[in-house]
Formats: C-alpha cells, sequence, structure tokens
C-alpha cells in the first residue's frame, strides 16, 4: 500500500549521493530505496515510524542550505551596498553590518545542515 502511494515519486536511484535541484537533497534521501526491475526507477520505502524522521531531517537540510543560498546572496547584496556607499559611515557601517551577520548566518546554516546530515546518516 505505501509502496505504491510512493510510486508516483519514483526516479533513478541516488545511492546517498545528492541529485536534486542545485545539489539539494530529496526529501526522501534518507529513506531506503527499492530498484523496480521491469522499469529501473526506484522508489522510496517507508518501514517503520522512526522513517518519518528521516523524511524531517531532509527538509530540514533543504532549508538550511536554502537558508545558506541566502545568506551568500546577502553577503554579495552588502557588498554591492558598500562599493556604491561611496565613504557615507553611516551606509558602510550598515553595509559592513550585514556583510558580517550574513556571514555567521552562512556559517551557522552551513554547520547545521552537515550536523543534520551527519545525524540522519548515522540512523540510517
Amino acid at each position: 500500500m505505501i509502496a505504491t502511494a510512493f510510486s508516483n515519486f519514483a526516479a533513478a536511484c541516488t545511492n546517498g549521493a545528492h541529485s536534486g535541484f542545485l545539489g539539494f537533497p530529496t526529501w526522501y534521501e534518507y529513506l531506503k530505496q527499492t530498484t523496480d526491475p521491469n522499469s529501473g526507477l526506484c522508489t522510496p520505502q517507508l518501514g517503520s515510524l522512526s522513517d518519518i524522521w528521516l523524511i524531517v531531517a531532509a527538509v530540514i537540510e533543504i532549508l538550511l542550505r536554502l537558508a545558506a543560498v541566502i545568506a551568500v546572496i546577502f553577503v554579495i547584496y552588502g557588498g554591492f551596498t558598500y562599493i556604491t556607499s561611496q565613504a557615507e559611515t553611516e551606509a558602510t557601517a550598515k553595509a559592513k553590518n550585514m556583510i558580517v551577520n550574513a556571514l555567521v548566518g552562512l556559517t551557522i546554516a552551513v554547520m547545521a545542515a552537515a550536523i543534520v546530515s551527519f545525524v540522519a546518516k548515522s540512523i540510517k
């Protein structure tokens, strides 16, 4: 029953490699996958209730990676603001603050994504 429900999400097997958009993990990244011998497509398998936590971990990792991308965008925007501040002390200070805060956010997001990935792989 559950296997047929996931047949709509069948794709090529990833074997733990990130194959989603821009290297983002898929929502079923940490689930066991079985290959259909006829079509060669993989179907994620829910074996127990603890597998739901693996889905939650994958979704959290996707959100953390998205936060890292947004932080990089803020670093670029802060750099642009710094360059165009024309030596105005208030604008320069605001731009520096934005860059520092974005770099701190980027560091936290990358470290948190690594921790979530490590924990999910150890549970798997």
